[in-house]
């Protein structure tokens, strides 16, 4: 599992999202430690009532999180697969991963943190307010 003991989990800057919009500020999650993500797998374990065949996540923000929670998984053909990220901006990440590893499987969708409300069916620990539906606001400066 990743993880830089010198980065701060809240970081100001000028950054660029997955999905290519201007952000003031991110969230690093290469600041949690390896079993601050076990925790947050069980977390995730004890708000999601389906069981998951395995858990994936999607490169490179949700490997740690999909790693920590494989050890919930059924291994089951019949259970869906956890589709696993670390931060949720505009839900690309998600939508592209999945359209490509697992077109016609079903899945569970989780992270930890949302910048914003989630669309779909991704689920998320902890959410941010609504501030402008799909990034509108994002880009303006600051």
């Amino acid at each position: 599992m990743p993880y830089r003991t010198s980065a701060m989990l809240f970081e100001e800057g000028e950054f660029v999202s997955h999905a290519g919009l201007k952000l003031p500020w991110k969230i690093e999650c290469d600041a949690i430690k390896p079993e601050e993500w076990s925790t947050l797998a069980k977390m995730i374990r004890d708000y999601e009532p389906q069981q998951w065949r395995k858990a994936v996540g999607i490169p490179r923000g949700g490997m740690a999180l999909g790693e920590a929670l494989n050890k919930y998984s059924t291994d089951n053909p019949n259970d869906p697969v956890l589709i696993a990220d670390d931060v949720y901006t505009t839900g690309t990440s998600f939508k592209e991963f999945i359209e490509k590893k697992y077109p016609k499987s079903a899945t569970l969708q989780w992270c930890v943190f949302a910048r914003q409300p989630t669309a779909s069916k991704v689920k998320a620990l902890f959410t941010m307010p609504e501030r402008g539906r799909l990034g509108s606001n994002w880009n303006r400066s600051y």
